[in-house]
């Protein structure tokens, strides 16, 4: 078996390492455009710590990555974050957030209102979701419905149907539109929190489905953690990732952009690369099959020859550009207190600050007695303010925005700004039934190309992982 990945993500990863593991004996390249592993996870040195510049942690209940890190034996180095909590920063402060939210829907209601996150009326509103009877339409699990001409539906129209306007904008917005650095008014319910259907299916009621699942989640596991990290940064799971597939006789090839896979009449495919320095000339791979894992701006044009259609479908999935600006400050220049893993802004605050991970008091491994670490995030699709500015100017605002929430002043000691241009996917309603026509389509015309990756079914390690262990899974399963 000759497989091609095209792109050296965490899901290209996991896709070779994959079909190394159940098929011995395969033949397994990867394809990375760019000069290193790891697609948008990366970690490096920044004061005297190695620290992420991007993602730096992943969620504890779901099994994928966790079974990937045991895998690469990594399972003893996982550590969990030292702070359990964290504020939101909305009306012009910190407000810690109450506890029992499920992805931002309350489960106590008098928590609620004790915390002074939102108004009495927006309680009030919410409360209603509980006699209010259930939706007409009913979700599925996986976000489809009953009613054949609404096969899913937005974030925020469920939520601000069921709980109003102000919960949605204070809790549940800032919440999942940070996942995506996006708009949770425009995100698939299905892509973006199946969790919600499932509630409304089950219960006919947010609240009382989330109370349901958070008591369940407690019965199984009542001291489970929340998130995972590891101590050398996630970079350290890139790294036993390249070495476990070399161990395994893959092979990755860095500076090796694919420039055109075409079908091979006889059955399976020629993969042909683009030339970027004497060192990397043009060359010719054959392949029974090919995973793309690349953003779907690169694999459209790389499906348009056998599937326009699907082609010009991908290509319409929009990305946010976000920015990840590090901070070491003295602690002494901080005017709240560093007890929590950190806050995120409410969306209508107009700050261009969206969030700020108190990383230092998140990882005890991060700790020091003098300094702490923050890690600012900035930019929203559809605000691209930090896109705009350079660095000085956009260090500078956010400097500013974390005075303004986190009493911050004087200069910090270090700073490191990260772009990430077009990174993060926006998954509009429909999006996974999308998905599964773009498959079905080239599998007819082509079978043993797939896609795969954070453009298809979801972002986050473990659901990355998750398409990795697939896609390897349906190409041993092919018949050659």
């Amino acid at each position: 078996m000759r497989v091609v990945v095209v792109g050296a993500g965490i899901t290209g990863l996991t896709t070779a390492l994959g079909i190394l593991d159940d098929r011995p004996g395969a033949q397994v390249v990867v394809l990375e455009a760019g000069d290193r592993d790891g697609g948008k996870i990366l970690t490096a040195p920044f004061a005297g710590h190695p620290v992420d510049c991007a993602a730096d942690a992943f969620l504890a209940r779901v099994p994928d990555a966790i079974a990937l890190c045991d895998r690469l034996g990594l399972a003893d180095e996982l550590v969990t974050p030292a702070q359990r909590t964290a504020y939101l920063f909305s009306r012009g402060t910190l407000h810690r957030f109450p506890p029992g939210l499920v992805l931002g829907v309350p489960t106590d209601l008098d928590a609620l209102a004790r915390s002074g996150v939102v108004s009495a009326e927006g309680v009030a509103r919410a409360a209603l979701d509980l006699t209010m009877g259930p939706d007409q339409w009913v979700a599925g699990a996986d976000g489809t419905g009953t009613d054949e001409t609404r096969t899913d539906e937005t974030v925020g129209d469920l939520v601000r149907r069921r709980l109003g306007d102000e919960v949605y904008e204070v809790l549940v917005g800032p919440l999942l539109s940070g996942v995506n650095a996006g708009n949770a008014d425009h995100l698939s319910l299905a892509a973006g929190a199946p969790q919600f259907a499932a509630a409304i299916r089950d219960h006919g009621s947010l609240i009382a489905g989330a109370r349901a699942q958070l008591a369940a989640s407690a019965a199984n596991a009542p001291d489970a953690p929340v998130f995972y990290g590891l101590v050398g940064g996630m970079g350290r799971l890139v790294d036993a990732l390249r070495q476990a597939i070399d161990d395994a006789g893959g092979e990755i090839r860095h500076r090796t952009p694919v420039e055109r896979i075409a079908a091979v009449p006889a059955g399976g495919f020629t993969v042909t690369t683009r030339a970027t320095d004497p060192d990397r000339p043009a060359t010719t791979v054959a392949a029974d099959a090919v995973v793309v894992t690349t953003p779907l701006y690169v694999t459209a044009p790389l499906v348009a020859p056998l599937a326009p259609e699907v082609a010009d479908a991908m290509a319409q999935v929009e990305y946010a550009s976000p920015v990840m600006i590090t901070l070491a400050v003295p602690k002494a220049a901080v005017d709240h207190p560093l007890d929590a893993s950190g806050f995120l802004v409410a969306g209508r605050e107009g700050l261009v600050l969206t969030a700020c991970s108190w990383a230092s008091s998140k990882w005890a491994h991060l700790d020091s007695p003098a300094t702490a670490i923050l890690r600012a995030s900035a930019g929203r699709h559809h605000d691209d303010r930090p896109g705009a500015m350079d660095d000085d100017r956009l260090v500078a605002t956010v400097l500013d925005d974390l005075a303004t929430t986190m009493g911050l002043h004087g200069p910090p000691d270090a700073v490191r700004v990260t772009r990430w241009p077009r990174s993060l996917p926006q998954f509009r309603a429909g999006h996974l039934d999308r998905v599964a026509e773009w498959r079905a389509a080239l599998s007819a015309v082509a079978p043993g190309l797939l896609v795969a990756g954070a453009g298809c079914e979801g972002l986050g390690l473990p659901a990355c992982v998750r398409q990795g262990r697939a896609a390897a899974k349906m190409v041993v399963d092919l018949q050659f």
